[in-house]
């Protein structure tokens, strides 16, 4: 069984700085990639940041410089690493597993986890 993780929210002030923790875990080889997405109510999930097999990260330009995905010793864990936090910054935030399935590709998100920031 698939399972994908987040932990690591919470309320910061404006400037701070949060580090949010994803591990997935099940049958989920090979990895393709795995993401954060950010979502606030009556909006869609917009990507924050992408990390692939092979660490090439990707991020918009809205939050280059301030946040970092990376990778633990474990494959199947990912950081993100976020600084200079803004009130924008505040909504759920969601895992993404993207993975070469025996049936082809399949994507699985977490539960999601809240970052709020306040002004």
């Amino acid at each position: 069984q698939v399972q994908v993780v987040e932990s690591g929210g919470g309320l910061v002030q404006a400037g701070g700085s949060l580090r949010l923790s994803c591990v997935a875990s099940g049958s989920i080889s090979p990895i393709n990639h795995m993401a954060w997405y950010h979502q606030v109510p009556g909006n869609e999930r917009e990507l924050v940041a992408l990390i692939t097999s092979g660490d090439v990260t990707n991020y918009p330009d809205s939050v280059k410089g301030r946040f970092t995905i990376y990778r633990g010793n474990n494959k199947t864990t990912v950081f993100l690493q976020m600084n200079s936090l803004k009130p924008e910054d505040t909504g759920l935030y969601y895992c993404n597993l993207d993975f070469a399935g025996p049936s082809g590709r399949q994507r699985y998100w977490g539960q999601g986890t809240q970052v709020t920031v306040s002004s």
